[in-house]
C-alpha cells in the first residue's frame, strides 16, 4: 500500500488528534514523520504538512518540499503547510527573498504574516473558485475550520498567481483559502483544515480523498 509521510510533530493538538482519528479512514498508509528525524522525504509516496508551524526544523521541511515540488510527489499542505509551501515557492521558483513572520521575525521581506483577525478555533465559509480543480472536487461552499494566525499576504498571492498559482478557494478573513500549484501532478494547500470532524466520525473531506487518490495513482514519481 502506498505510505503517506505526515510531515511535522505530533504535538497533541486538537488538529492532530482529528489527523489521527482520520488514519484508520484513509486508503492510504500514513506514518507521522518528525521534520527533525533526519528523513528522506523521497521515499515517500505522499507528502502532507501538517499543521503545527513554526516545525521542530523548518530548514530540513524546506528542503523537503523543494523535493516533493520538484520530483512531483502528490503533496498536501495545511494551514501551516500552505504558508511554508509558498516561502519555498517564492524563494526557489520566483527567485526572491521570503520570509515567515512568526518563525522569521516580522520584516520587509514577509510573505506569511499574522492575519488581522485571527482564525484561531475559528469557522469560515470557503466558497470554491469555479473552473478550478479543487471546485471540481468540492463545488458547494462550506464550513471550514481553521487553527491559524498566520497567513501568506495579499500581495504575495498576487505574485504567485501571476506565476501560474491558481486560488481554488477563498473566505471571509482568511483570503485565498485554497492554492493549487503549477507544473505538478498533485501540489495543493490550505488554509482550513479538512481533517477537522474526523473524531466525530465525519467522512474523508474531498480534498484529502483528491490527495489520496493521487498517491495511490503514483502521479508523478519522477
Amino acid at each position: 500500500m502506498s505510505t503517506v509521510a505526515l510531515l511535522g510533530e505530533d504535538r497533541g493538538h486538537r488538529s492532530h488528534q482529528e489527523l489521527n482519528a482520520l488514519r484508520p479512514m484513509l486508503d492510504v498508509d500514513t506514518v507521522w514523520v518528525p521534520s527533525d528525524s533526519g528523513f528522506a522525504i523521497e521515499e515517500y509516496d505522499g507528502v502532507w504538512l501538517v499543521p503545527g508551524s513554526p516545525y521542530a526544523d523548518d530548514a530540513a521541511v524546506l528542503r523537503a518540499l523543494t523535493v516533493v515540488r520538484e520530483r512531483g510527489i502528490p503533496f498536501l499542505g495545511s494551514c501551516g503547510g500552505m504558508q511554508y509551501a509558498v516561502v519555498e515557492f517564492v524563494r526557489s521558483v520566483l527567485g526572491e527573498a521570503a520570509t515567515h513572520a512568526e518563525s522569521d521575525g516580522e520584516g520587509d521581506d514577509n510573505v506569511v504574516t499574522a492575519l488581522a483577525c485571527s482564525l484561531y478555533g475559528e469557522e469560515r465559509v470557503v466558497t470554491p473558485v469555479a473552473g478550478t480543480r479543487f471546485a471540481a472536487w468540492v463545488d458547494e461552499p462550506f464550513t471550514g475550520m481553521h487553527f491559524c494566525s498566520y497567513a501568506p499576504t495579499a500581495e504575495v498571492v498576487d505574485r504567485l498567481v501571476a506565476a501560474g498559482v491558481v486560488v481554488g478557494a477563498t473566505a471571509d478573513d482568511a483570503g485565498a483559502e485554497v492554492l493549487e500549484f503549477p507544473d505538478h501532478p498533485f501540489y495543493v494547500a490550505s488554509m482550513f483544515q479538512p481533517h477537522i470532524g474526523a473524531l466525530a466520525g465525519a467522512p474523508v473531506h474531498p480534498l484529502v480523498q483528491a490527495f489520496t487518490d493521487a498517491v495511490r495513482q503514483g502521479a508523478g514519481h519522477a
